[in-house]
């Protein structure tokens, strides 16, 4: 029988309204498996949100069988209908941990987000997710962004620096996507967005902003512009003068594409930057590709490194990545690369559960970490339609039984006692692994 804590389950009419189901509990999904929760949810934490997931049938369990059933019609009031499945959006620095319950009717792709398993808790009257707090560093609270004065900080900058390619698309970064790092820019504070690149080598199956014609809507418009190197250094400099103990500036947005194609003028960025501080620390987040190119980086001084994944095994990093004139044997290179010249090494795992945590995958992410003495694991849920990654993995990458996140990342530390696993870069000042092994403070 179903503990009796489990929360019930939502679902929503045709125009996105939420409603409880009267009777069924909350299902969630890993990889293929529609279940009962194996493991608590969490009151949905602030600025996280829940979504409609249109043309998605909800799945319930009935409390009395225990058994999965398909809500296939629902009635709320004198109203009979179709109703669709409900997910949460869990904010910067939680990771998912479930998938939301549900099965494909007759919708669309879903556009590009973190769905997560939800439900709805009538003790606690709450909404709730299946997430985990993984990086609780309050600087990158939600509060503290999209503040009422940051239009008038957008304004002044651009006025300062009119035809700043940089600036300009910022602006729309901090103002319409609501980008954390793009804002800080603009606060001067902590880590600070730098765009450069209107290119990509890569054709990644959820980019965010690049979709074929016939793909779900990119929830972001790609830089269409890319800046020379003195519009970066102006704005650069500007901000590790300003931006305080965490200062940092990153090369590689998701409203770009690949910063190695542009790599050498990031080189002359970087050079020009040194030539006016010593300030704050220079970072790219990337997907290690031109493995040339990073060592040009590093010939100009760049301290540190993210290096996105989906996936430690060829065939599935491939199969998601579909790169273009390099694979996997180059990335995991460029990541040797970043150990022997001394950066700051982080992995921005893209996970996705019950694909990311079966045992082989695990087992193959925890090597690579121990192989190159990484140190950092960023997890990032992977923004995409669930089903549409679940096509993707089949039969790719390593097998075995899906673990759960929690346990996935319990192993990894565990594994590599010196990792942080968190979700968010780390300025100069604040790379020393602190005493004890956990979740990020």
């Amino acid at each position: 029988m179903p503990p009796s804590r489990t929360p019930a389950l939502l679902v929503t009419d045709p125009s996105g309204k939420v409603l409880e189901h009267p009777r069924l509990l909350a299902t969630v999904r890993s990889g293929d498996e529609v279940l009962l929760p194996p493991e608590p949810a969490i009151p949905l934490p602030e600025g996280g949100r829940l979504v409609h997931l249109p043309g998605r049938r909800p799945v319930g369990v009935d409390p009395e069988t225990g058994e999965l059933v398909l809500v296939s019609e629902f009635q709320a009031g004198r109203r009979r209908f179709v109703p669709h499945a409900v997910g949460a959006l869990v904010p910067p620095g939680w990771t998912r941990t479930y998938l939301p319950g549900e099965v494909k009717g007759d919708g669309p792709v879903l556009p590009q987000w973190a769905y997560t398993g939800a439900g709805w808790d009538a003790e606690r009257g709450t909404a709730v997710a299946w997430a985990l707090h993984t990086d609780r560093r309050t600087h990158w609270d939600p509060g503290r962004f999209s503040t009422p004065e940051l239009k008038a900080r957008v304004r002044t900058a651009r006025a300062a620096d009119p035809e700043n390619r940089v600036l300009r698309q910022l602006e729309t970064c901090a103002l319409v996507y609501r980008c954390f790092t793009s804002q800080n820019l603009f606060y001067g504070r902590d880590e600070g967005a730098l765009p450069v690149s209107t290119m990509c080598n890569a054709a990644c199956v959820g980019c965010i902003s690049d979709q074929p014609e016939d793909g779900p809507p990119a929830s972001h418009a790609r830089m269409d512009d890319g800046p020379d190197a003195e519009e970066l250094a102006r704005v650069a400099v500007a901000h590790l003068r300003a931006a305080g103990p965490r200062a940092m500036v990153s090369f590689g947005q998701g409203c770009e594409g690949e910063p190695l194609t542009r790599y050498r003028v990031i080189a002359q960025a970087i050079r020009r930057i040194r030539a006016e501080t010593s300030r704050g620390s220079l970072h790219i987040n990337t997907n290690a590709s031109l493995t040339a190119g990073l060592a040009a980086l590093y010939d100009a001084v760049l301290y540190s490194i993210r290096v996105s994944l989906n996936s430690a095994v060829a065939d599935l990093y491939e199969a998601y990545y579909r790169p273009e004139k390099y694979g996997w044997r180059d990335v995991e290179e460029s990541i040797a690369l970043s150990r022997e010249r001394g950066a700051y090494l982080a992995l921005n795992v893209l996970t996705f559960p019950g694909v990311s945590d079966r045992e082989g995958e695990v087992d193959a992410l925890l090597s690579l970490v121990r192989r190159h003495r990484v140190d950092q694991v960023q997890t990032r849920s992977l923004c995409i339609d669930p089903l549409q990654y679940l096509e993707v993995a089949r039969d790719r990458g390593a097998g075995g039984r899906p673990m759960g996140i929690a346990r996935m990342l319990r192993v990894l530390r565990e594994g590599a006692p010196w990792i942080r696993v968190g979700n968010f870069a780390r300025g100069l000042g604040e790379r020393a692994r602190p005493a004890g092994v956990g979740v990020e403070r």
